[in-house]
């Protein structure tokens, strides 16, 4: 890898049931390559906060805002937003409302959401949260390709029930700017053909690609989860857009 004479700070952020963890794997090679980077734990992702369960969207909106502010990043000196899986929801927002702070917007097996959507806004009231399924029931919706018993145990080990607050709040978007952040989409589970071929056909999943202006898109084939399954290359992967 190679690093810019003044790079991109690089701000990582995990799926559901993970929290900066998740990453310690592509922060070393990050770290290696001299890329600055930050990995955080959203709220309602930290076993040790009482309150996890009753965190909400907003909650994990204005955690990334802060860390945004506690890096003095600027529209001089942006950032470049790292999101997997079902952080696009929280890093969708962040990207409407400063989308003058971001260098570049970075998926990992994710992608933009559309304005209205919840992940799952039929969650029922009285369950406080979604603990990790058994991993033959999560295979069945996204890969397990590339994982060893031991990332499956450590998953297994540290993973946090996620707030079924953040599973039923829908996201409200309103400024068109944000699709003029460039954007690099890392598609691992899924192929970049399929991936554009539903963009183009308006998939619930992957629409808002369509109104993205400036897109690079990048195959790494393995599963869900390559931060753990091929760190390395995604590292390389994320430290080559942010700079």
């Amino acid at each position: 890898m190679t690093t810019s004479k003044n790079p991109s700070h690089i701000i990582l952020i995990a799926g559901h049931w993970l929290g900066a963890w998740a990453w310690d794997e592509v922060l070393e090679h990050l770290d290696s390559a001299g890329a600055p980077a930050t990995a955080i734990t959203l709220p309602g992702l930290d076993p040790a906060d009482p309150a996890r369960s009753t965190r909400t969207l907003d909650d994990q909106v204005e955690a990334i805002s802060d860390v945004l502010l506690r890096l003095n990043v600027s529209a001089e000196q942006r950032a470049t937003l790292v999101a997997h899986s079902g952080a696009n929801a929280p890093v969708s927002v962040v990207l409407d409302r400063h989308p003058e702070l971001i260098h570049r917007m970075v998926w990992v097996d994710s992608g933009p959401v559309a304005s209205g959507t919840a992940f799952a806004p039929d969650f029922p009231e009285q369950l406080e949260e979604l603990p990790l399924p058994p991993f033959d029931e999560l295979g069945q919706e996204a890969s397990l390709e590339g994982l060893n018993a031991r990332a499956l145990e450590r998953f297994r080990a540290l993973a946090v029930p996620e707030p079924g607050p953040v599973l039923r709040q829908a996201v409200e978007l309103a400024n068109d700017a944000r699709n003029s952040v460039p954007t690099t989409l890392v598609c691992c589970s899924i192929p970049s053909a399929l991936v554009r071929e539903m963009a183009r056909e308006g998939h619930p999943m992957f629409a808002e690609v369509a109104n993205l202006e400036t897109l690079d898109v990048t195959d790494l084939p393995t599963g869900h989860w390559p931060m753990w399954s091929r760190p390395a290359d995604l590292a390389e992967v994320i430290q080559s857009a942010a700079s």
